[in-house]
């Protein structure tokens, strides 16, 4: 067992259960302090290899990912180990493909839907989920169907 991210750090996100996940751009340099236990990738393509155990999304920028189903099974993994490991969620820019994952997880967390874009752009990052698209995908995220 890992221990979780500091509720502190730069990018974590705090759920409503307490679970806490990291988001970022890997366009920008990795933050200093501890490495995540596990990650989702959200990329147009394979992302660089990490010493960590990741997975990788097929999620082009500004779109939505490419196999849904495998997305949703993908996001309940990465709930389910945010409440014992520091799981991180990032894409080149840690806004739009993040920030759509980071409120899907707020869903999955219990936030309704309707309601988890506007936590996240709250409580991550204030432009988090940048296109309509984006945000109708969070709005039509249905847990009952992320279980892998």
């Amino acid at each position: 067992m890992t221990e979780t991210w500091d509720s502190a750090a730069a990018g974590v996100l705090r759920l409503p259960s307490g679970r806490l996940v990291r988001g970022r751009g890997l366009r920008h340099p990795l933050p200093a302090g501890p490495r995540p236990a596990f990650a989702l990738y959200l990329l147009g393509k394979e992302p660089p290899e990490v010493e960590w155990e990741h997975r990788w999304l097929r999620w082009p920028d500004f779109w939505l990912p490419s196999d849904r189903a495998a997305t949703a099974e993908a996001l309940r993994e990465a709930w389910s180990r945010a409440a014992s490991e520091r799981v991180e969620v990032a894409c080149g820019g840690g806004k739009g493909r993040t920030g759509t994952a980071l409120a899907c997880l707020a869903v999955l967390d219990g936030i309704p839907g309707d309601r988890a874009v506007a936590y996240v752009r709250e409580h991550y990052d204030r432009h988090a989920v940048e296109t309509p698209w984006q945000r109708r995908f969070v709005t039509r995220f249905d847990p009952s169907h992320a279980t892998p």
